[in-house]
């Protein structure tokens, strides 16, 4: 039987992605969808992350395999009276306790097989407090639930793991998913690292730069930054270490570069696709609102980086490493899929539409060219990553929605928006900061998308309250439960980023939260301003993008300590004034006119003035 394995879980991928094709052309209702969904991601789970491969172990696996088979036919069977009952009045049958009991054993499971202790710890605390509310003191304490109402609350109603994270699974990620793995297989992860070498690699620097934009790229199609260090990180650590950086210098740079895919239009991080449900506004508009901010992150960390390499000396790539490269122009054909994503997305069409055409031309344009087209033994592990990349996000976002039901039905989102309220003195940045190490916190164990929903719950309402608007309140959790990845003491991004460079885990950690400081400040302008988040007139937009660069360049100054020629302290503390000025006060403030002046009037006596006084002293 376990030789059999990878053919039954590639089958049972095939079936799961028939599937979510066969109800984007007839929809289901959601109470016979979700669960399907949802258990098919289940059984792959059990066949990617097995307990074993012999003895009770593999007994365990089969069971579980056949409990979701059992709660799919549970679901289908029973869709007619849950669509037709009405909630807290329809009794709860005994069987309906005994299957919702199973439903939540297996997502709990399956959580843990995906994510670990972390998540799974954060959910039963949660979970426990729905019996133990009355036992709770202050203002923690509420009526709690009893079996039947929490069984009918969790599995039976929209409410819990079959709620509106689940729907985000079935009708956005896992078309995204699938256009990500079939456009990687096809060689288009490879044609960005391929073409990032062949504009920057001369540079200075140039291995650097080279992933800082390979990883720009790649993040439009991936969304998570793991998956994203793996990817290009294999490839661009040892070019940086080649090229002089040191090992952690190298995992921190991909570390920095691979996280911000997850912010990077068009498609971003599976957070995203949350939001929008969460926001009911379409995708399209929140990729549209991300650009300005995504596109600060990466202009930041090069310029980081350029004056890094100009301040020590780092060479470009040697001339061998780019002869190693592919040529570029035979596959610039594989561009069409994610063009056609792109320009789908900004005709009006649904997300889901412009991922399965996007998908469609991916599938086809290796084709097109002899040189590009696929080979058999590429279609398994194809299928073979949509299961696994699917399911594992399908799975934790699911269990989420326990979290979503006890905070909203014990009324816990209020009072914590209140009570964070009240600690921070009801000011708006107090506010802010603690809403920072919340995030980060929840973060460091969990993933992005997870925290992002857990945070979203606790404190989007708090920033609401204090006048952020509701598009940039969400954009703000996110963006830090996003650089949680790479803040220490626990930074997946930089430990994957650190084994690929065969460096110390923690000094690798703090050299990206080192370089991520300029980063950190990013939300706050576009809190404070929300022309950065596509707002307002155009030519408004141009100007507050423009200084935010120009603020994000002033930053990268005051951190390296250089620009044309290394700079005073006092130089540096001038820069960082500037910074700060530009981006927390608004566009068009008093303060931001004089930190926009003052970056300008330094960047210009620095490149000018200044260098022409040092060459006169030399001489």
């Amino acid at each position: 039987m376990p030789a059999l394995t990878p053919a039954i879980r590639t089958g049972a991928t095939v079936i799961w992605c028939l599937f979510q094709l066969y109800i984007v052309l007839y929809p289901l209702h959601p109470i016979i969808q979700r669960p399907v969904h949802l258990f098919m991601a289940v059984i792959l789970t059990v066949f990617f992350q097995p307990l074993g491969e012999r003895g009770w172990r593999r007994i365990v696996d089969w069971l579980l395999i056949a409990g979701s088979l059992a709660a799919i036919l549970y679901y289908v069977q029973a869709s007619t009276r849950l669509i037709e009952r009405m909630e807290n009045v329809d009794p709860v049958f005994p069987h309906d306790v005994l299957f919702g009991t199973i439903v939540l054993l297996l997502v709990l499971e399956a959580t843990r097989r995906v994510v670990g202790w972390s998540l799974l710890g954060v959910i039963l605390v949660f979970f426990a407090y729905g019996f133990l509310g009355p036992w709770f003191p202050g203002w923690l304490k509420f009526h709690g639930f009893d079996p039947e109402l929490y069984i009918e609350i969790l599995t039976m109603t929209g409410h819990g793991i079959m709620g509106i994270t689940t729907e985000t699974s079935v009708t956005l990620v896992f078309y995204f998913i699938a256009f990500a793995s079939v456009y990687s297989a096809s060689g288009g992860g490879q044609l960005f690292i391929d073409l990032a070498l062949r504009v920057v690699g001369r540079q200075k620097g140039g291995a650097a730069k080279s992933a800082v934009i390979s990883s720009a790229m790649f993040g439009t199609i991936s969304g998570s930054a793991v998956a994203n260090v793996v990817a290009t990180g294999v490839f661009t650590i040892p070019l940086m270490k080649r090229t002089g950086y040191s090992p952690e210098y190298a995992g921190a740079q991909e570390a920095l570069a691979s996280t911000g895919g997850q912010l990077m239009p068009p498609v971003m991080g599976i957070a995203a696709f949350v939001m929008a449900e969460l926001l009911q506004v379409p995708y399209s508009r929140i990729a549209l609102a991300g650009a300005i901010p995504a596109i600060a992150y990466y202009f930041a960390l090069f310029m980081i980086v350029d004056l890094r390499a100009r301040r020590t000396g780092i060479g470009s790539l040697a001339p061998d490493d780019l002869a190693n490269t592919l040529p570029v122009l035979p596959r610039l054909h594989l561009f069409l899929a994610p063009l056609s994503l792109i320009a789908y997305l900004f005709l009006g069409y649904s997300a889901t539409y412009a991922a399965l055409m996007g998908t469609g031309v991916a599938f086809v344009a290796p084709f097109l060219r002899k040189n590009t087209r696929p080979t058999r033994q590429m279609v398994r592990p194809m299928f073979d990553d949509i299961g696994k990349q699917a399911s594992g996000v399908a799975i934790p976002i699911a269990a989420i929605g326990i979290i979503i039901a006890v905070a909203i039905q014990s009324n816990l989102a209020i009072k914590f928006s209140t009570r964070l309220m009240e600690i921070s003195g009801g000011t708006l940045l107090g506010a802010m900061i603690f809403i920072i190490i919340g995030c980060i916190i929840m973060g460091m164990g969990m993933p992005t998308v997870a925290a992002y929903i857990i945070g979203a719950v606790l404190f989007v309402p708090a920033l609401r309250k204090l006048g952020i608007p509701e598009l940039a309140a969400h954009m703000f959790v996110m963006y830090y439960c996003v650089l949680s990845m790479i803040t220490p003491p626990v930074a997946l991004a930089s430990y994957a980023a650190a084994s690929l460079a065969k460096a110390n885990f923690m000094r690798t950690g703090w050299i990206a939260f080192r370089q991520s400081i300029v980063l950190f400040l990013i939300p706050f302008a576009f809190a404070f301003d929300d022309a950065l988040l596509w707002n307002g007139p155009l030519w408004w937009i141009l100007i507050a993008f423009s200084s935010l660069c120009v603020g994000t360049v002033a930053w990268a100054v005051t951190l390296e300590g250089y620009l044309d020629g290394v700079i005073s302290w006092a130089e540096r503390g001038l820069f960082c004034f500037a910074s700060l000025a530009i981006i927390f006060a608004p566009t068009g403030t008093f303060w931001w006119g004089v930190g926009t002046a003052l970056a300008v009037g330094l960047g210009v006596w620095c490149c000018t003035f200044r260098a022409k006084l040092l060459a006169r002293d030399r001489g």
